[in-house]
């Protein structure tokens, strides 16, 4: 092994055969005190060798090298440091585990994560494009984007992710039907609703997701103390720092004042436990009612003394049930008549809802509020979502705004029983 010239002291060529090697020291010692070399082989000459060393001497210099042993990091033992790392979640976390178990790890299994260039990224595009839907399909490149994305600059020095490229043939990314949603629908959806759970609690739980908005967690997790008529009054207080929201809320809503529910938590089934967290992105909101879902909630909370405002069949918390297969594909799209010792009668088809989500109802709520002209802040606050820029620094939702909302919603309902078709 010889050094080339005392200029590139750190750099050293040797033949081996017909093809030389370069080695370059890292900038670290070993434990004895000995510089600690790296190396690359199978030039044909010296110039292009030494060049090559020079290069990644450069890298180091300026902070920008890559180890050989970093870029050599199995991809799968890089997938389980990344996803320990990760602050996200229960759901999430249980998502990002599934994928990379399932997908990720099998794909890469004998992949150093240097060895992951873009071509290689479009190999599994593609590959993961032929084996699930086009939705799971994009969770899983998003993931595996992450992944890589945090590899950057330790493990390897660009990622190989493509964004916003426009080699390959265009595909026009679907979007979800929807159609106009009618009082009269969710009024089929809330009747078919009180006869499968042979009382009131399926009927208010429809009116109260279509007139609300709320997320299938926040109504399956709503306990008694956070719902009109209890709530303010008996808000459990649970945060010293929000002192100054107790005293508004009770200047604000309640009996007398404007109804209201507060979205403070969700719950989710995971693991045969039910968890209570936070509501999605934290977006904790108070919801003004209409007059008429107000007296619904009432009624509701005086038919049951359970600690939730919807109980399941058997009592307990509709998160802990599979609620989309057991209770809201016959409620939208119906069933026969049901005979034996549990006799049900038939319960007619919602061709609206019929194979869809019962999210829509969300959805539906969102383009009501549109439509009666509310603040864009109004109604994105009470969507739970957060609003960027200067509108979300300086605006907030006022009592004028909520008494609006209020007043548009009761107005559909009352409008819809003038015409004769009121609930029973």
């Amino acid at each position: 092994m010889r050094s080339v010239p005392e200029v590139h002291k750190h750099v050293h060529i040797e033949w081996r055969g017909g093809t030389c090697r370069v080695k370059w020291w890292s900038g670290e010692y070993l434990a004895g005190g000995r510089k600690r070399y790296e190396s690359k082989g199978g030039f044909t000459d010296e110039e292009t060798a030494t060049q090559h060393g020079l290069d990644k001497l450069y890298e180091i210099r300026h902070g920008t090298h890559v180890k050989n042993r970093d870029g050599a990091t199995p991809m799968p033992e890089w997938c389980d440091a990344w996803m320990d790392s990760m602050d996200v979640g229960m759901l999430t976390e249980k998502n990002y585990r599934d994928i990379i178990k399932v997908h990720i790890k099998p794909y890469f299994e004998r992949m150093s994560v240097a060895d992951v260039d873009v071509i290689t990224y479009r190999a599994f595009r593609k590959h993961i494009a032929t084996r699930v839907g086009k939705g799971r399909a994009s969770n899983v490149m998003m993931i595996l984007g992450m992944i890589l994305d945090d590899a950057v600059p330790r493990l390897i020095k660009v990622s190989p992710v493509e964004r916003n490229r426009k080699r390959g043939r265009f595909t026009k990314k679907p979007k979800e039907r929807k159609r106009d949603l009618s009082v009269e629908v969710v009024d089929q959806l809330a009747r078919n609703a009180e006869v499968f759970f042979g009382n009131g609690t399926g009927k208010v739980l429809v009116w109260t997701m279509a007139m609300t908005g709320m997320r299938p967690g926040e109504l399956f997790g709503l306990p008694r103390e956070y719902c009109y008529p209890n709530w303010p009054a008996s808000d459990p207080r649970l945060d010293e720092d929000e002192e100054e929201r107790y005293a508004d809320d009770l200047e604000r809503y309640g009996l007398g004042l404007l109804p209201a529910i507060r979205v403070q938590q969700q719950t989710q089934y995971h693991q045969r436990k039910l968890h209570v967290m936070d509501p999605k992105y934290d977006s904790k909101r108070t919801l003004v009612i209409p007059p008429f879902l107000a007296e619904m909630l009432k009624e509701q909370l005086a038919s049951h003394d359970g600690p939730w405002v919807f109980p399941a069949l058997m009592g307990g918390s509709l998160a802990a049930t599979d609620f989309d297969a057991y209770y809201w594909r016959s409620i939208a799209d119906g069933v026969d008549e049901r005979g034996g010792r549990k006799p049900r009668p038939a319960l007619p088809e919602v061709p609206l809802f019929k194979g869809k989500r019962m999210y829509l109802l969300r959805h539906g709520h969102k383009a009501w509020l549109d439509e009666d002209g509310h603040s864009r802040f109004a109604v994105e606050s009470r969507m739970g979502h957060e609003v960027g820029g200067v509108e979300g620094t300086y605006s907030s939702v006022t009592v004028p705004m909520e008494r609006a909302i209020m007043d548009a919603l009761q107005k559909r309902w009352e409008t819809f029983q003038a015409r004769g078709a009121g609930c029973e």
